[in-house]
Order: structure tokens, then C-alpha cells, then sequence
């Protein structure tokens, strides 16, 4: 395997696993659509056709230590969100993606959740950002899709681009 993307908890248990960062329990569900800010202005690869900023997805409980990002070389935050944190970290050399929002989701996937935590009593806050006039009786606009179709379309044209002919000349990840 030439490059694997780490998708929220296994963003972080990833990053667990391989530098040693930890998660963060946070007070309440960070739940919703957020704008988030590229922090990589030399538009590093997998940000290929990225506006400054965009919009993500995210439903989590846990977050990952920024701090502790930053003081690790090997990795660079290549985009957050000043309400639901880092989004996106990769390795420097870009084998390694860490994404600890919800890219993949479809229109309804917060939707389904958020009625889901409700039957079980959970209490939780309405998905921010996601429902017209915060209306769970309306249809949520989805306004992620472009993003994160850039997002996997760039991982998976530097992984074609970068894996090499001979799969034996392939180099382990760590």
C-alpha cells in the first residue's frame, strides 16, 4: 500500500498508534458542518483545487491534541476548523492522511444520526450548520460534496502517480 487515509476515530487511533498523539474527550458532541481553513498555503497535493476555505462534516466525542501535532515533525496540519479543530494532517512525505471528519458522508448521514441519538434518549444538540433555520423537518443542502470529492480524488491520483511499476520496489510505510 502506497498511502492510507485515516478517517475520524481511525484518524485517531492512527495517529495514536504511529506518533504517539492522544485524543481529547470533548465536553459535548462536536456535530455538524463547519468551515474550515487550509493551513498549507504552498497547496500541498491533497489540497489540489481547495479554496482557502471549505466546509466539512463532523460527529465525534473525542478530538486529537494539537499541541502535540505540531511538536511532532513528521506531521503537518494541512487544515482546521476554529470550532471543531484540526481536520486534516498528513505525514510530510504524504503516505499517511488523517482525516478526523466525516469527507464521505451523504446528504441524510447527520440527519440519521441525529434521530438516532434522539430515540435513545441521548440528549444531543442538533447537527450545527446542517438543517435550513436549524429545521429538522427540512432538508439539510449539502455544501461539503465538492471538497471532498477533491479530497479523495487528489489521494487517490498521488497514489497512481506515485506508487511505483514494480510493486517489489515499493518502500514499507514506517
Amino acid at each position: 500500500v502506497y498511502s492510507v487515509m485515516h478517517i475520524c476515530w481511525g484518524a485517531q487511533a492512527g495517529l495514536y498508534y504511529h506518533y504517539g498523539v492522544g485524543k481529547q474527550v470533548l465536553p459535548e458532541k462536536m456535530f455538524g458542518v463547519f468551515d474550515h481553513t487550509v493551513r498549507e498555503p504552498t497547496h500541498h497535493h491533497l489540497l489540489r483545487g481547495f479554496d482557502e476555505t471549505f466546509k466539512a462534516p463532523h460527529s465525534r466525542h473525542t478530538g486529537v491534541n494539537r499541541t502535540e501535532l505540531l511538536s511532532t515533525p513528521s506531521l503537518s496540519i494541512l487544515a482546521e476548523s476554529g470550532k471543531a479543530g484540526v481536520y486534516l494532517v498528513a505525514t510530510r512525505d504524504g503516505r499517511q492522511v488523517f482525516v478526523t471528519g466525516h469527507p464521505e458522508y451523504d446528504a441524510g448521514t447527520l440527519h440519521a444520526e441525529y434521530m438516532r441519538d434522539v430515540k435513545r434518549g441521548l440528549g444531543v444538540k442538533l447537527p450545527e450548520h446542517y438543517y435550513p433555520a436549524d429545521d429538522p423537518t427540512k432538508t439539510p443542502r449539502v455544501t461539503w460534496r465538492s471538497h471532498a470529492q477533491l479530497l479523495f480524488a487528489n489521494w487517490l491520483s498521488d497514489i497512481y502517480e506515485e506508487t511505483p511499476f514494480v510493486l517489489s520496489d515499493l518502500k514499507p510505510l514506517l
